[in-house]
């Protein structure tokens, strides 16, 4: 297990004593893991608190604050809070007008939340409880403790907090929440588990292609483990149970949430958001709010729950109250209508003129195949000592060229301006630019040449070089994909008067020679700088990717 934190037994009241620390809206009781706002008891109106076991951040304390929830009580990771401490809560926040609790549908949550609101009201405060149980994963069962109440549970926060910033009353305020949790159905599905902190080991183990479908929040395995599928049918699994349970019209205004479980990156979570949208919309769905993002997590999991709350216009008006807590999304939720602009046009890449056939196809067509076979060992090296994206950028590269092959002109030099710009277009990160102008200065050197010999290939090679060196800075020496083409255009140069195939041969081996160099060599520019003295021994895979489609061309031009 790794974890930045002290003492496991402490991680619950560090967490919120951080929270607080950074909120001066906020408040720790002392002696307590309750949050509360500053001012709570002197609002004047219906406070709404509610909680829960830890482990969920940012839910619940999260969502404490202007607008959402009046205070928020924690248990220790994945418990239930105490009677006691439920009871201290609420009467920290009352102030005369009542208090609303919201209570997810799990058993030691109804019981202790229910007991104490029992004490409060023999205290004489007012309380109502609403429940939650948004979870459809066991809707097809009677066979279980009733259905759980999940991520949906932050949308009867903003609803029931909304209610009572408005100034209604408790009864109002409770039938807005209530409403709110009728309406409302979630299904989640896991790629890995989580570790609680006082366990020390995850809570169930999945296989590398396997997923956990109807998962709680709390680490428990789910109703059932199939293989990982794509985001567009995982989206059409999770909608589909939260339709079938007939909470949501199959026509109508909804709200979606798309919640991150805790360790899945913002670039899946925007992924399965897109996905969501697109289900929605192409079966007549109005989704007319729509948030993302880590809202009531399993600490670390990886996984995304999705909630849909069908909405009428009092709903709709309360989920667009204004509210300020630290985790609630600052966009208003809107959908975007019009999310594409076009753009310019485009670089006009064909060019008039007899198209690439025979020996010169030939080559060509073997130096990218060469590139995308070694996409593999490309990629194992530079995640060896870099980033490891260099395999499948020269791969992105060389499909995107292949695709154009029937269109590609037949001279040399408005060859390679043409392959420049589809690289530069393609590959991206660091090796797009340094290609694009390899190619460019390459095709320069070889302008108005109408069938090139060695010598020129000679004179477009350096060329090449020099214009990596003039945009990058890099030098030979620099443990860089220079130390292998710097000998390999030398050793071409030499071999001028020589057949085109033993001049690319000497090339070839002159750049292995170089690329299998830098394994000795301190790496001063690219990626490999910042790992120092850590990548000696590596050979440094953009030198190897040059003596790679040079050996290619060699053999091609050969056969």
């Amino acid at each position: 297990m790794k974890k930045l934190m002290n003492n496991p037994h402490d991680i619950v009241v560090e967490s919120l004593t951080g929270l607080v620390r950074m909120d001066p809206r906020l408040r720790l009781l002392e002696g307590s893991r309750t949050v509360v706002e500053a001012h709570a008891s002197e609002r004047g109106r219906v406070a709404v608190l509610s909680g829960g076991g830890a482990g969920h951040e940012p839910a619940h304390a999260g969502f404490v604050g202007s607008g959402m929830l009046t205070g928020a009580v924690s248990g220790e990771v994945f418990t239930s809070p105490s009677v006691d401490d439920i009871l201290t809560g609420i009467r920290a926040v009352d102030s005369g007008a009542g208090v609303l609790l919201i209570v997810k549908s799990y058993t030691g949550d109804r019981l202790n939340f229910g007991l104490a609101a029992e004490l409060a009201r023999a205290d004489g405060i007012d309380v109502r409880m609403v429940v939650v149980a948004d979870d459809v994963a066991l809707a097809g069962s009677d066979d279980h403790a009733g259905h759980r109440g999940i991520a949906g549970t932050v949308l009867v926060h903003k609803v029931a907090g909304a209610a009572a910033a408005a100034g209604q009353d408790l009864d109002a305020a409770a039938r807005a929440a209530q409403s709110a949790a009728d309406s409302l159905a979630t299904m989640g599905v896991a790629l890995g588990s989580c570790t609680v902190p006082a366990a020390g080991s995850p809570s169930f183990e999945l296989g590398e292609d396997e997923v956990e479908w109807g998962l709680g929040i709390h680490g428990e395995q789910g109703v059932e483990r199939s293989a990982l599928a794509s985001a567009t049918e995982t989206v059409d699994r999770l909608l589909s149970a939260c339709l079938a349970v007939g909470r949501i019209p199959e026509a109508g205004r909804v709200a979606l949430l798309v919640n991150n479980l805790g360790g899945s990156s913002a670039m899946e979570i925007s992924v399965v958001a897109d996905a969501a949208l697109r289900w929605l919309q192409a079966r007549g769905l109005d989704v007319v709010r729509a948030w993302s993002g880590a809202f009531l997590t399993a600490m670390e999991m990886e996984g995304v729950s999705l909630s849909l709350l069908a909405v009428d216009d009092d709903l709709l008006k309360l989920l667009d109250a204004p509210a300020q807590t630290s985790a609630w999304p600052a966009l208003s939720g809107k959908v975007n209508a019009k999310p594409f602009l076009a753009g310019p046009p485009a670089e006009a890449l064909a060019l008039d003129g007899p198209t690439l056939a025979g020996a010169g196809l030939t080559v060509l067509e073997g130096v990218l195949q060469a590139l995308q076979e070694a996409e593999p060992e490309l990629t194992a090296m530079d995640q060896q000592v870099g980033d490891g994206d260099l395999g499948h950028s020269l791969d992105r590269g060389a499909r995107a060229v292949l695709q154009e092959r029937a269109g590609l002109p037949r001279r040399s030099d408005l060859l390679l301006r043409r392959v420049s710009a589809l690289a530069r277009k393609s590959i991206g990160g660091t090796s797009g630019p340094l290609y694009a102008v390899f190619l460019l200065k390459a095709s320069e050197a070889l302008a108005g040449v109408e069938s090139p010999g060695s010598a020129d290939w000679a004179k477009a090679l350096t060329a090449g070089q020099q214009g990596i060196q003039d945009l990058g800075g890099a030098r030979p020496g620099d443990r860089t994909m220079l130390d292998a083409l710097a000998p390999a255009a030398e050793a071409f140069a030499g071999a001028g008067s020589e057949p085109l195939p033993v001049a690319l041969r000497a090339a070839a081996a002159a750049a292995r020679a170089g690329a299998e160099g830098t394994a000795d060599m301190a790496p001063r520019r690219g990626r490999s700088s910042y790992a120092g003295d850590r990548v000696k021994g590596y050979v440094d895979p953009g030198a190897w990717a040059v003596y790679l489609w040079l050996e290619a061309a060699a053999q091609a031009v050969s056969d």
